[in-house]
């Protein structure tokens, strides 16, 4: 044989054996061509529409002269209306009603017509429509919707529909393959597909939603949609993306489909979603008070304060116990006891594992309702509540006024995912004033906040530290 007969059957051991590995690895990338096959027609388009109060200034007024016509042709026809909304209305000023539309995904949970979508996609909508695969626009009612987990319940008038398997969220595990289908952008039954990246991830401003975080492609107009396992098989709702650009950047969110049905069945069933409560402010262990109880690691949630009327309270937690388990479930750090304890139906006991005084002791706690769903239950008017700010207050006692002040309620708990957290009000506060009003008892606060304005934002006097501090406060529009 001669050289160039080796190297020539060299090159051909070498091309085949390249040839060999790329066809294993094509056969190890996932198929999900009948997985999309199978699930695409159970997956719907969701639009809603919805009528705004904007407040403009007529066109040809500005300051009571009239806009210089170079504004005309750089800013078009709208700029007065644009320009000039949220600005005081000068005379001649005018109001009008504008109509705004999204867009979002969602699935059939039920032949009958039962469909799962976020509650962010839904919210303040007047007319919800669902475009099914086969083309058919139906209108949607909407069941319900729960804010704190994202998670909403549409109702279609119709029969016979295709519908998803649902699959068990706690099987999963990092790395394996999951798929996408939504409408990003209004684009229908787009398909991306991806791994997960991690598990049990807590958000910020969603301390009762365990996410999953894939690298899935995920845009807006996705949200609602479901996330799938390679064997058809929904594991989530696709809700969040973390991006600067307003587009796919890398991380995506879910909702675990254990959690995401669990409220679905209480809407369905109850109308609204229930949450195991204990009254206790928790602060996170830092490596420097880890050390100082004999802990070997940073872990668990410190109890800082809690509420003298709360199930905690009643049933022996003191400030300063740190809760490692919640009926042998690790708290690995302060953010998961709110999830934990959210999912314990109210009424029932936990077993709580705390260090107390360097000591582990097991404490047995009558879970609580959280008080908002307690006001709602009395026959109260739950949107006139402080539970509609995501707060529970209580009156000054003897001892804890200042002389700076005289009068206010003190905040004594603060849902993280409430309209309060979001302008920064936390737990100890005191609310002394909204707007121009003083507050002095908590039945005060209630008539106060019935009579808040929706989506304009009202100062908040606080007390916080010994000294006086204002935040800006906005309902959003129901």
């Amino acid at each position: 044989m001669t050289r160039m007969t080796r190297h020539l059957a060299l090159w051909m051991l070498l091309s085949l054996a390249v040839l060999a590995s790329q066809s294993a690895m094509a056969q190890e990338l996932p198929d999900f061509t009948g997985l999309v096959e199978d699930a695409a027609p159970a997956v719907v388009n969701i639009s809603t529409s919805r009528e705004v109060e904007t407040r403009s200034m007529p066109f040809d007024q500005f300051g009571g002269q009239e806009l210089p016509e170079i504004f005309r042709h750089f800013f078009g026809e709208r700029f007065g209306e644009r320009f000039g909304e949220g600005m005081p209305m000068p005379p001649g000023a005018h109001g009008h009603s504008e109509e705004r539309r999204s867009l979002g995904s969602g699935f059939i949970i039920s032949e009958d017509g039962y469909i799962m979508t976020n509650a962010h996609v839904v919210k303040g909508a007047d007319e919800i429509l669902v475009r099914l695969n086969d083309s058919r626009e139906l209108k949607a009612e909407l069941v319900g919707a729960d804010t704190k987990t994202d998670v909403a319940v549409l109702k279609v008038d119709a029969d016979n529909l295709p519908t998803l398997t649902l699959g068990k969220s706690e099987d999963l595990k990092v790395g394996q393959w999951v798929a996408a289908i939504g409408s990003p952008f209004g684009l229908d039954h787009s398909v991306t597909s991806g791994i997960i990246s991690a598990i049990n991830r807590t958000l910020p401003r969603d301390v009762y939603v365990p996410f999953i975080q894939t690298d899935v492609a995920i845009n807006p107009g996705n949200s609602g949609g479901p996330l799938f396992n390679l064997d058809g098989e929904v594991i989530g709702i696709n809700s969040q993306i973390f991006t600067r650009s307003g587009g796919y950047m890398g991380l995506s969110f879910a909702i675990p489909i254990d959690v995401a049905m669990d409220v679905a069945d209480q809407l369905r069933n109850d109308g609204s979603v229930s949450r195991g409560w204990l009254g206790v402010m928790i602060q996170p262990v830092s490596r420097d008070l880890a050390d100082s109880f004999g802990m070997d690691k940073p872990q668990g949630a410190l109890i800082a304060d809690l509420d003298p009327e709360g199930p905690a309270a009643r049933d022996g937690l003191k400030a300063g116990d740190v809760i490692l388990e919640v009926d042998g479930q690790a708290v690995d750090r302060s953010s998961t006891l709110p999830r934990l304890i959210g999912r314990v139906a109210p009424g029932e006991d936990v077993d709580l594992e705390v260090l107390r005084n360097g000591e582990h002791q097991t404490v047995t706690v009558s879970v609580g309702d959280w008080p908002d769903a307690q006001q709602n239950g009395s026959g109260q008017d739950g949107d006139a509540s402080p539970a509609r700010l995501g707060i529970v207050v209580r009156p000054l006692e003897s001892g804890q006024h200042d002389q700076a002040i005289d009068h206010g309620v003190r905040v004594v708990e603060v849902d993280p995912t409430g309209i309060a957290a979001e302008a920064g009000i936390r737990a100890g506060d005191i609310l002394v004033s909204i707007g121009e009003h003083a507050v002095e008892s908590p039945e005060q606060l209630r008539e106060l906040i019935g009579e808040l304005p929706e989506d304009r934002s009202v100062p908040v006097r606080l007390y916080r530290n010994g000294h006086s501090y204002y935040v800006a406060l906005r309902l959003a529009q129901e």
